[in-house]
């Protein structure tokens, strides 16, 4: 199992959603708000914060539908300008189902 973890700019998020949901056996994902920069800071307002705001996607699957997962973020957030977002693949050791105390490598 992996973890897919994602941040894209916000006004993606709905497009996204829409394009994993239509993968079979899609295992859910969680969102979040966060705000962050890379190595190119954006300076845009005379109040000046290199922070800006982004939607943190993870999403926790099997092998085999991690490349599917992987190339959708990939091609659906892409706004061919700098500050897309980045995507990464994290390997899971253990997982487990809190309400059942179902353990493994292989959950989801």
């Amino acid at each position: 199992m992996k973890e897919i973890r994602a941040y894209i700019q916000p006004f993606m998020l709905a497009k996204l959603t829409q394009t994993l949901l239509e993968i079979p056996n899609f295992p859910g994902m969680s969102v979040s708000d966060c705000e962050g920069f890379g190595s190119e800071k954006v300076i845009e307002r005379q109040d000046y914060s290199p922070f800006m705001p982004k939607k943190r996607i993870e999403i926790f699957a099997r092998d085999e539908l991690v490349g599917i997962i992987f190339n959708a973020i990939m091609t659906v957030a892409n706004t061919h300008q700098h500050g897309a977002g980045k995507v990464y693949i994290i390997n899971v050791d253990e997982g487990g189902h809190i309400s059942t105390g179902e353990r493994g490598a292989d959950l989801s």
